[in-house]
């Protein structure tokens, strides 16, 4: 029965149901957003009704006709009480219910709307709008005509839009957690939440890990190196090790910062999840190929003079041993780590930079009569023997060599 009520209206189905809820009363509202009336009449729609009463333009005359025809069409009809405009429009625009919002007004659909300089509509909390355009290159929409509301009436006419819960996300650089009122984008009323939902919690945490980086975990010194070593190990091997990377890392968190990330509710708490203890869990246990770490993928090295010295990862193409050169002689061959030859800085007897190989073989034959002709002047207690690739490794002087 309804349907066929507004049928016979020969309105547009939102005007037609504002008529209908409105028993009438809002016809005078209704023949005016039917046909926009013109610019001078303004962009306050309660105003411009009040024109078109005493109007003696085309335009008013044609209003007129347009109150009688919907007053007589409608089934029952009650007399306008104040605000009525406005409620009219809530009722056929609810998402263009709006409220002030620095500065200008958001809308229950989230788009921002802007008044005209000199609106007599300026400083209304709360507005009904009916017509808005976009100008070009502006990012607010901006209104042509709408009424005055209050809160009540912008709940009552957009009561579909209305909903209340818990909104849970990463916000200046922490979990945010409230119980929002909303109507469609506007909050009507925020409280904070102390216990919120965990699956909610855990996915701000999340948002936050995406957003900022997993640098919000506990990364020591081990657990870099750690990471390093498996994204050494993956570039070069491959399966079964684990790839590392930020992308990789955050689509397998189920597996590897779990159950810490469950029990986790702030920032505070991802800085103590110890990420190189949570990095092991993607370690291939179930192969024992994990047992392989430290042969495959050693902290550190032996070098020929008994010295340990430790591998930076840090370029999981090539990794980089930097060792004293005399602490290399004897040597023939570049080291190797699961196949693949380092980089070798050799260092001065201060620890300065002398050269770069990763070739030693070639660099005994080619390279190190430069170096030695350079530095023996400069360290004349150390040994520079003429044939490196057959000499004694050591970590002392010529001196202390003799001593024994």
């Amino acid at each position: 029965a309804r349907g066929a009520r507004l049928a016979r209206l020969g309105l547009h189905p939102r005007l037609g149901r504002a008529l209908l809820d409105t028993s009438g009363a809002g016809a005078e509202a209704v023949a005016l957003l039917s046909e926009e009336p013109p610019r001078e009449y303004g962009d306050d729609l309660a105003a411009a009704v009040r024109t078109a009463r005493r109007g003696g333009d085309a335009y008013a005359a044609r209003w007129r006709s347009e109150v009688r025809r919907l007053r007589s069409a409608s089934a029952e009809f009650t007399e306008p009480a104040a605000g009525n405009d406005g409620l009219v429009a809530a009722l056929a625009f609810p998402e263009r219910v709006a409220r002030a919002d620095s500065g200008s007004y958001l809308m229950a659909s989230g788009t921002r709307a802007e008044l005209s300089d000199g609106s007599p509509l300026r400083g209304s909390p709360w507005l009904a709008v009916a017509v808005a355009d976009r100008p070009v290159g502006k990012g607010h929409a901006r209104v042509q005509l709408a009424a005055v509301i209050d809160e009540d009436t912008a709940r009552s006419a957009a009561a579909s839009l209305y909903s209340e819960g818990q909104e849970v996300h990463w916000a200046d650089g922490d979990v945010v957690a409230r119980r929002v009122e909303r109507l469609g984008a506007i909050e009507l009323a925020v409280r904070p939440l102390r216990d919120a939902d965990p699956v909610l919690v855990r996915e701000a945490l999340l948002e936050g890990l995406r957003q900022e980086g997993l640098r919000l975990l506990r990364w020591t010194p081990d657990a870099d190196v750690l990471r390093q070593r498996l994204a050494f190990l993956r570039h070069h091997l491959g399966d079964p090790w684990p790839d590392v990377c930020e992308d990789a890392l955050h689509a397998r968190v189920d597996e590897w910062l779990e159950p810490e990330l469950s029990r986790a509710r702030r920032r505070a708490d991802l800085a103590r999840i110890d990420a190189g203890q949570a990095l092991r869990r993607l370690l291939p246990w179930a192969s024992g190929e994990a047992n392989r770490l430290d042969e495959l993928a050693p902290e550190r090295i032996a070098v020929p003079s008994g010295s340990r010295v430790r591998i930076d990862y840090g370029t999981p193409e090539q990794p980089v041993l930097a060792v004293k050169l005399q602490e290399m002689f004897g040597l023939q061959e570049s080291p190797r780590i699961a196949g693949v030859p380092l980089l070798v800085h050799l260092l001065s007897p201060a620890g300065r930079p002398a050269a770069v190989t990763g070739d030693l073989a070639s660099f005994w034959g080619d390279g190190y009569r430069a170096v030695r002709a350079e530095l023996r002047g400069r360290y004349p207690k150390h040994p520079w023997p003429e044939d490196p690739a057959a000499a004694e490794p050591t970590r002392h002087t010529t001196a202390r060599l003799r001593r024994g």
